[in-house]
């Protein structure tokens, strides 16, 4: 009983292990984790024991379902295990085997046996059986075998139900996202008996995979099953599911599949099935700021970037931003950068090159939807270095890379230079290195060239030059490294490391294989064969042992048995190889034989003929070509596909200007559509267009040419009518109106028609159309209508293009019968002249009035979320109105309400959310008044489309009376001439252009602005010639009378009359007349001023219907002082021909202070006398004053000197007789006099006079003061011993300057503390023993002859803690000065002493307090003793007294005295003498 229950227990354990497996594994897994069974269990009230159970093998009842889950020692769940059968066959050669040494396990056997197994310490034990011993076990296990067979059979027919279970399953499909043009397959794998069918559904539609296998692909295998959908479009987003069904029941898996789209030109209606909000919240994306067709030059760094609006706004929520390039995502690289902000994605192309041209497109992905934007980037050539030679090709790529081989190709460029291409050079750089090496010496044609001789394990760049007559191009954009090596050893690098292993394996020993000879390589053939190589590869040999193999390739001539090998030198280790100088048109077999260090092995199976020569042909040339217009800066290009070509590039689009002669690339890398967009050409030009295919072999022929197109925007259908609603309604008819599209497409909107559709209990019945012939404009009256029924409307537009979308159908709307009091909502609105401030509505006038007229309206706007706000206090009876005000950059909505009598009616439908801007290139209205006085208004524009119109209005309604105005319109202007001005013309005039995105205008005709238009106009009518000057009057040379006037604006036309007192007067003796045409000057001489002369002088001009006239009046004192001045200039005239003076005689003062008398004389000779006089008296040669006299260069100067002051007279009165007086000339009163020079000559004779008397002497000292005045510097500060000084220097000092001195603007006194006076120049001011109150500002007043000049100086703050720091130190030093100790006299220099004599010295010395006084002989102090008498005395005297001196008393003595205030000392020498007599004693 004990063990069935432990049976029954392990039982459900295994089955509770099943049940877990089925609901987790959800998708292919390998395991599951102890922890989630754990989890899983627990949750679910199971227990499972800590310990380890021993488990026994137990035979299983016979309803007991096998459990096919994969546990470890621990009975932990680690996954499936597939039952594996032996068949009968492998029984019976077990029976025939025989093994007399140890068998072995082998590497399957261990691999299956440990698959799952966990612990790494797995022990092998290796059993030892005989051959009699494994026989006996095999004929045993068939024994047993054939009895359970039996016994299984004779079960299943007493219970055939214990199998058979319903679909279950295992393994479920996985949703799944992929983009758009990719395939995408659905698995699941199904467990159930009997075998169930399975069938798939598409949104619970059965899929048909027979009837489109271009679409679906079925599967099934092994309870495996698999739908592929290829070529994935968005329609493929759906829910699919797979519907299993046997007799046991029916199960199912649903998968949804999501197809992602990134093209433009697809709107997404609805989320697809997939899309959820995330964390409940639905974002909305919105990119704003797009980049649009962007151009650049190779070499330059180009940036793309948008603003992204996600809202709402999540605390760190992400989306995700992919970019794309021609559908391919990018990734970041040396080349391309990507950033985002947060606001901002940027995409930043580094270095542009050609592969960089495309379409991108960005991406921005939330787990609510997407958004996309896409425009093209254009990449131009760089310039080439050398005239004519090609550009550089483009998209080098290196494909089939091997151990010492790589296929390089690349594509052509667009333009190829002043001649076709010749061929290109292949250039490569290992990594590492800087230097390249070209590997081709002969220019290849095909753009795939192979390399050989690559060195195993490096890593290559390659790049790509293109060669035509004119020389070698610039390198193209290196490729991406490449490593040679293996592909076997390449694919095993990117499949990263495997699975770890658990258990261990042992191989058995095999054959040696070192010495074999390798088998011959299989598979050869010819992949590549052009006129400069061929390409052979082959697989190699299935017998080479363990060593590394290579390769030798040998070539036969066909015809001939000589096989010659190519690789001589060293053997080829890729199973690729390359042929070169081979003979063109000549057919070869190729083998290939392998070789390792133990020898050559076979060669292989010889390859076919192949004749030496490109089997790739050029493409022929596109079909015809069709330029379609598309925007004023682009055109659509189609254009026929290459009917002969093989391995198509793409083409390559050239445009030419009508007129130019030169073809130009609009793409510079090719496209393999046949439709393109070429970008970039200018507006109005006419331009036609070819197209030449690219492959490998090069360039096709250019295609026939297009037909001229202009480029222009094309026109296209108008947008769908917006605010339809009812304005009236009765009984049986409703009147519905709505407003125009707010996009024409270019072109008239032509009409409209009308859609309706009944509404009952909230369903809809179908579309109906109301009007068979379109209506021109709102509203439409819908007739034949059922009473209170409900209806709902839909309005489409139409023009040239065709028909627009239907509008937003209107709410359900009932016919019933309006009884209010108030009017209905106005219809028809429109907006137009939007500025960046201020924009004008206009409608239509609502249909229903109520029970009264309406009597005005009423005008509301509001920001596009801000709420309604009504623009004027007053209603308006106009049906127009110009809002002002608005904030540039904002977008507004407007709507009108219409009243009468009885109050405010409903408010209209608002219009679309407008902008509030000036646009770029909008004009204005302007006024004009031509030559003839017409007065118009014009109005330009430059946007303007082909069937575009100029609609002019006044008061915003149509011209009712057409002889007002003329309207004359010349391409992109249009004229309104004012036939007949006048006040019935004063209103609101403004111009419409229609097909255009609301261009127009309007003026204000005012009554003032009328009135200054007339005056304009009357002026051009009757025009007057301007004058820059009028006539103006000139007195020439001799007396001559210059009359003359300048005219502003004139023609060559010009006639001038002269007029006297309105008599005409021409030219003759008296009078002679010019007029300068280039310079616009009128000019009439006269010789003499005559009595008969006063009167009226004028010009009268008259150019065209042009008039002026300028006069000058001259009569009266005006007429007599002209003539007086006339007779002077001839006088003087006449006086200018002998010797005369040019400057008259004055005086100078320089400003050293010295006083000149100078003039100037003119058309003097050597013999004219020159005299010079004062007081009448003649300055003879010998004269003192004589030596003033000087001339140079026609001037004539006396010199006086300087002003004399009383004190230099004073002091040289004081100076001795035998002193010399200065030589430099003073002047003085006695200067003063009449000065006078006289000219004379056989030619005439002149005089000036000067008078230096009185006036004229006090000018001459005033200009004296003037220089001292002007002369004088900035006041400075100096302090002394007894105070402090202010003082100015001055050039020179005269005694009769005034000089006075200020402190703080009060005039300052003369004093014993505070005195003033000069020194020499110095004028200075002293302030002795100065307190704080002498701070403050000094000034100097110097009087200048007729003012006074200033020199101020603050003296506080720095300056005066400076001066009076100075002062005090500088008295302080002086008191020590004076109080020093010093000898003040009585010691000799030099003392002479006969020897036996007494010395006495007495030195008078002075200090306060009284100094120590101490004596010195030779550096060293002397002392008072018997020999030495040492006395001070009244501290005044000291004295020394030697006694009987010797020569040892000879030296230098110093009388030394110092007190607190100094030291001083007084040196003397005594020498002391032996007399004769005595000397020769001593001798």
């Amino acid at each position: 009983m004990s063990e069935s229950l432990k049976l029954q227990k392990e039982q459900e354990e295994r089955d509770l292990e099943t049940r877990y497996e089925s609901s987790y594994h959800q998708s292919s897994l390998s395991s599951v984790s102890r922890q989630s069974y754990t989890a899983y269990v627990s949750s679910h009230g199971h227990k499972i024991s800590g310990k380890k159970k021993e488990k026994k093998l137990t035979p299983l009842s016979k309803k007991e379902k096998r459990s096919y889950l994969a546990v470890d020692k621990e009975d932990e769940v680690i996954g499936y295990v597939v039952p594996v059968f032996r068949s009968s066959h492998l029984a019976t050669q077990d029976l025939m085997e025989t093994q007399e040494e140890v068998k072995e396990e082998g590497v399957g056997y261990v691999v299956m046996r440990n698959l799952f197994a966990r612990e790494s310490g797995f022990k092998m034990r290796t059993v030892k059986k005989t051959r009699e011993t494994s026989m006996r076990e095999s004929a045993e296990r068939m024994a047993l075998s054939q009895k359970l067979h039996e016994k299984e059979q004779f079960q299943k027919k007493m219970n055939p139900d214990s199998l058979t279970h319903p679909p279950e399953f295992i393994v479920k499909p996985r949703g799944q996202t992929v983009w758009e043009g990719k395939s995408v397959t659905l698995h699941c794998t199904v467990a159930g008996w009997p075998k169930p069918r399975v069938a798939w559904y598409k949104n619970n539609v059965l899929i048909d995979a027979k009837a489109r296998p271009e679409k679906y692909f079925t599967e099934s295998q092994y309870n495996m099953h698999s739908l592929e959908i290829k070529n994935c479009t968005f329609s493929d987003t759906a829910e699919y599911r797979i519907s299993a069904l046997n007799v046991k029941g029916e199960s199912s898996a649903f998968a949804p599949v999501i197809i992602k789209r990134f093209k433009e030109e697809e709107e997404l209606v609805e989320r697809p099935h997939g899309y959820s909000p995330e964390y409940g919240v639905t974002f909305n994306t919105t990119i704003i700021d797009k980049f649009d067709v962007s151009f650049g030059r190779e070499g330059e760094t180009m940036s793309l970037g948008c603003t992204v609006i996600v809202y709402p706004t999540v605390k760190r929520y992400q989306p995700e931003i992919v970019w794309y390039r021609n559908g391919v995502a990018l990734s970041s690289s040396k080349w391309v950068h990507m950033h985002w902000s947060g606001e901002k994605a940027t995409l930043t192309l580094v270095h542009l090159n050609k592969e960089d041209e495309g379409l991108y497109t960005l991406r921005v992905n939330t787990k609510s939807g997407f958004d996309t934007h896409s425009a093209y980037v254009f990449v131009r050539d760089a310039d080439v270095e050398e005239e004519g030679v090609p550009v550089a090709p483009l998209d080098v790529r290196c494909h089939d890379a091997n151990k010492d081989y790589v296929v390089v190709t690349w594509k052509q460029p667009a333009v190829e230079g002043s001649s076709a291409i010749t061929g290109y050079f292949i250039d490569r750089l290992e990594v590492g290195n800087h230097h390249w090496t070209q590997c081709n010496d002969t220019p290849v044609k095909y753009a795939r060239f192979p390399v050989t001789g690559l060195i195993e394990g490096r890593s290559y760049m390659f790049r790509v030059r293109a060669l035509n007559n004119a020389g070698v191009s610039r390198p193209s954009r290196v490729s991406d490294p490449v490593v040679a090596m293996d592909p076997s050893d390449r694919a095993r690098l990117r499949a990263g490391p495997s699975a770890p292993w658990t258990g261990v394996i042992k191989f058995t020993e095999e054959d040696p294989t070192v010495g074999v000879i390798p088998g011959p390589p299989t598979d050869l053939a010819v992949t590549e064969a052009t006129k400069s190589y061929v390409v052979l590869s082959w697989k190699p040999p299935v017998q080479r042992g363990h060593e590394g193999v290579m390769y030798y390739v040998e070539k036969c001539l066909v015809g001939t048995d000589a096989w010659q090998r190519v690789n001589t030198g060293i053997p080829v280790k890729s199973p690729r190889f390359a042929l070169f100088d081979l003979a063109e048109d000549k057919s070869y077999t190729f083998r290939v034989r392998s070789c390792n260090s133990a020898g050559v092995g076979e060669p292989s199976e010889e390859t076919g003929a192949t004749t030496v020569g490109d089997r790739l042909d050029l493409p022929s040339a596109p079909g015809p070509v069709i330029p379609i217009r598309n925007t004023d800066s682009s055109v659509v290009v189609c254009w026929g596909a290459s009917k002969e070509v093989k391995d198509l590039v793409g083409y390559y689009i050239e445009v030419t200007v009508d007129g130019s002669g030169v073809w130009a690339p609009c793409n510079n890398k090719p496209v393999k559509g046949t439709r393109f967009v070429c970008h970039g050409l200018n507006a109005t030009d006419k331009c036609t267009f070819r197209v030449k295919a690219v492959n490998a072999a090069g360039y096709s022929g250019s295609s026939a040419e297009s037909e001229a197109c202009l480029v222009k925007a094309s026109i296209a259908v108008p947008s769908p009518p917006t605010g339809v609603t009812t304005l009236e309604r009765l009984r049986d008819y409703m009147v519905i109106g709505w407003q125009a599209p707010a996009k024409t497409g270019g072109a008239d909107i032509r009409g409209y028609y009308l859609d309706y559709r009944t509404v009952k209990d909230g369903v809809t019945s179908k579309w109906h159309e109301l009007n068979l012939k379109a209506v021109t404009s709102s509203p439409y009256k819908v007739t034949d209508l059922k009473e209170n029924e409900f209806y709902q409307f839909q309005v489409r537009a139409f023009n040239q293009a065709g028909i627009s979308e239907a509008s937003i159908p209107t709410a359900p709307l009932e016919c019933k019968e309006w009884t209010v009091a108030v009017p209905g909502p106005p219809h028809g609105l429109r907006v137009q002249e939007v500025r960046k401030d201020s924009m004008v509505v206009l409608w239509e006038p609502p249909t229903f009035n109520g029970r009264s007229p309406v009597t005005g309206y009423y005008v509301d706007f509001k920001e596009e979320n801000g709420r309604w706000r009504c623009v004027q206090e007053r209603s308006t009876k106009h049906t127009y109105m110009k809002v002002s005000g608005l904030q540039e950059g904002i977008s507004y909505r407007l709507r009108i309400h219409a009243k009468n009598l009885a109050g405010v009616g409903v408010p209209s439908k608002a219009t679309d959310a407008i902008l509030a801007e000036t646009r770029p290139g909008t004009n204005e209205i302007v006024v004009d008044v031509d030559d003839n006085g017409v007065i118009s208004l014009i109005f330009e524009c430059s946007d303007l489309k082909e069937d575009s119109q100029f609609v002019w209005s006044k008061n915003y309604e149509a011209f009712t009376d057409s002889s007002r105005l003329t309207i004359q319109t010349t391409g992109g202007k249009s004229r309104a001439i004012f036939n007949d001005p006048s006040l019935d013309d004063l209103g609101i005039y403004s111009c419409v252009v229609t097909n255009t995105d609301g261009v127009s205008a309007s003026y204000t005709l005012t009554e003032e602005g009328l009135k200054r238009l007339l005056d304009i106009s009357h002026d051009h009518q009757f025009p007057i010639i301007p004058f820059k000057s009028e006539m103006a009057i000139e007195l020439q040379e001799k007396g001559r009378v210059r009359f003359w006037a300048e005219v502003g604006k004139f023609t060559s036309n010009l006639q001038v009359e002269y007029v006297f007192n309105d008599n005409v007067i021409h030219e003759g003796k008296k009078y002679t007349m010019n007029f300068n045409k280039s310079t616009g000057i009128i000019e009439m001489f006269m010789d003499l001023l005559e009595v008969t002369d006063e009167g009226t002088f004028t010009f009268n001009l008259v150019d065209g219907k042009a008039t002026g006239r300028t006069s000058l009046v001259l009569i009266g004192e005006e007429f007599a002082e002209l003539q007086k001045k006339s007779e002077f200039e001839r006088a003087e005239w006449v006086r200018r021909q002998g010797p005369h003076f040019v400057e008259y005689l004055s005086f100078e003062v320089t400003p050293e202070c010295d006083v000149h008398l100078k003039c100037k004389v003119g058309n003097i000779k050597p013999a004219t006398e020159i005299a010079w006089f004062k007081d009448g008296i003649e300055i003879e040669e010998d004269d003192e004053d004589a030596k003033k006299i000087g001339k140079s260069d026609e001037v004539l100067t006396f010199d006086i000197g300087k002003l004399v002051i009383k004190s230099e007279k004073a002091e040289r009165k004081k100076k001795p007789a035998t002193e010399e007086s200065p030589s430099k000339p003073k002047i003085s009163k006695k200067d003063a006099g009449v000065y006078e020079v006289k000219l004379k000559d056989e030619r005439g004779k002149d005089k000036t006079l000067l008078n230096l008397t009185d006036a004229g002497y006090q000018a001459v000292l005033n200009e004296v003061f003037r220089v001292i005045a002007n002369s004088s510097t900035e006041l400075k500060v100096m302090s002394t011993e007894h105070g402090i000084i202010l003082y100015s220097f001055v050039v020179h000092y005269l005694e009769d300057l005034r000089v006075g001195w200020l402190h703080k603007e009060s005039k300052i006194s003369h004093s014993d503390r505070v005195q003033c006076g000069v020194t020499g120049e110095q004028l200075w001011l002293k302030i002795n023993e100065p307190t704080e109150k002498d701070k403050g500002k000094y000034a100097i007043d110097i009087f200048d002859g007729k003012g006074s000049v200033k020199r101020v100086l603050d003296l506080s703050g720095q300056v005066w803690e400076e001066a009076f720091e100075e002062f005090k130190r500088l008295k302080a030093a002086a008191i020590a000065e004076r109080n020093r100790a010093r000898v003040v006299g009585g010691l000799p220099d030099v003392v002479t002493i006969q020897e036996g004599k007494s010395l006495n010295l007495t030195g008078n010395v002075w200090g306060d307090p009284a100094p120590e006084v101490s004596w010195i002989k030779n550096e060293k102090p002397l002392v008072c003793d018997e020999h030495h008498t040492l006395k001070y005395e009244h501290s005044k005297f000291a004295s020394i007294t030697i006694a009987a001196v010797t020569t040892t008393d000879s030296g230098k003595y110093a009388l030394l005295v110092k007190n607190k205030y100094g030291t001083e000392a007084a040196e003397f020498t005594v020498s002391v003498y032996i007399p004769e007599d005595e000397a020769e004693k001593k001798e």
